[in-house]
This record gives C-alpha cells, sequence and structure tokens, in this order.
C-alpha cells in the first residue's frame, strides 16, 4: 500500500470520526469531537496494521482481520466510561453507541470501504440529529426543572422525596445536599419529568412530607 492510500485512509477516518464527534460536542456530551476522532483514526490504524502484518506474513493463514477484531470487543470499556448513572436516570447510552460506530467508521476507513463508510456516517448524523426531535413529536417533549426542599434533618429524607418523585414518574437526574445548620438540611433536585409524569403533583405531596419547611421550583 502507498504512503498516499496510508494517508487517504487515516484522514478519511479523521473526517468521519469528527462529523460524529461534532454532534456530539455541540449538545456537550461527555464523548466530544476529540474522542470521537481518536476513535475513528485509532481504529483505521489498527485496521491498516493488521491488513500490512497480514500481507508481511503471507500464506494462507494470516487473517487481516483478527488485530483489528479487537476493537470491535475494546471500544466497550470507553463507551461504559460515558455511561452515567444520576440519581434514577441513566445517561450516556447514545454517546456510548456513537463511539462503538465511530470505532466501527475506522475499521471501514482503514480497510478502504469509502462508500460503506461515508453512508454509515451520513446515516448516523441523521439518527443523532433529527430524531430525537423526531422522538419529541411521537413520544412528547422530555420537561427539565430543579426542585429545592428544606427539610427537618433526619435519616431517610432523601429516599421519602426519591420515593415520592418515582410515584409521579419524575426522574432525578442530579442531586445536592447542603446543610443549613444542625436541624435542616437543603436537598437541591434537577429533575426530568417524561411525558405523562404529574410533577404537579408530585409537588404537591412533598409539600405534606413530615419535617418539611420550605419547598421551591424553578
Amino acid at each position: 500500500m502507498s504512503p498516499g492510500e496510508v494517508a487517504l485512509r487515516l484522514m478519511f477516518a479523521t473526517v468521519l470520526g469528527a462529523a460524529i464527534g461534532w454532534e456530539r460536542e455541540r449538545k456537550n456530551h461527555p464523548a466530544g469531537l476529540r474522542t470521537h476522532i481518536l476513535v475513528s483514526l485509532g481504529s483505521a490504524l489498527v485496521m491498516l496494521v493488521s491488513i500490512g502484518a497480514a500481507r508481511a506474513a503471507g500464506g494462507a493463514s494470516a487473517d487481516p482481520t483478527r488485530i483489528a477484531a479487537q476493537v470491535v470487543s475494546g471500544i466497550g470499556f470507553l463507551g461504559a466510561g460515558t455511561i452515567l448513572r444520576e440519581g434514577l436516570t441513566i445517561r450516556g447510552l447514545t454517546t456510548a453507541a456513537s463511539l462503538w460506530l465511530a470505532a466501527g467508521l475506522g475499521l471501514a476507513a482503514g480497510a478502504g470501504f469509502y462508500l460503506e463508510a461515508s453512508l454509515a456516517t451520513a446515516i448516523g448524523l441523521v439518527t443523532l440529529a433529527i430524531f430525537s426531535t423526531v422522538e419529541d413529536r411521537l413520544f412528547g417533549p422530555v420537561r427539565a426543572a430543579r426542585l429545592t426542599v428544606a427539610v427537618r434533618d433526619e435519616p431517610g429524607q432523601l429516599g421519602r422525596v426519591a420515593e415520592v418523585l418515582g410515584r409521579h414518574r419524575v426522574d432525578i437526574r442530579q442531586v445536592h445536599l447542603e446543610s443549613q445548620g444542625e436541624e435542616e438540611v437543603e436537598i437541591s433536585l434537577t429533575l426530568r419529568a417524561e411525558p405523562g409524569a404529574d410533577v404537579e403533583g408530585a409537588v404537591r405531596e412533598l409539600a405534606s412530607l413530615p419535617g418539611l419547611r420550605q419547598i421551591r421550583r424553578e
């Protein structure tokens, strides 16, 4: 393989990874532009090494996919790092999937499958950029809210708050606890209300919790 062809495949993988990473970056996801570029570029390099090693070895036993195949399983470790549990909600699954896609794009580019890689990139971008809007129209928009609850400082208060929100289909994305003296604690919550969630009902029920001092919704 000529140096020009090697450079072309590596640059092509970089461009495709950047396209997917740019979409994730503009939405402030954990893995953004640089991560996706490096994943795609690294995968392309592994594929080129696999092809080169197989050609150098020669013979029927030479398998150009043996080394590259490890990318498919290895990318799972990086993808798992983008999956976060925040309260009762799990985030990052789509970003983990986009990293897996970037690895596949790199392998395809490294193997010289330019058309296949281009089509997969286009479909991936459409899925990431447009389908979130389609989901909102089909299933209703997801609402976000902030709630601050000041309660008497005693064991189990956070659990009671989470139980009330869960019954009303309101997910907790972030929790912050701050002591307000020896007898009071302030619980600040970032909430995600799925379609069909009863936020108002949850707030009303929280207002009747034992030991409640104050409740504020933003």
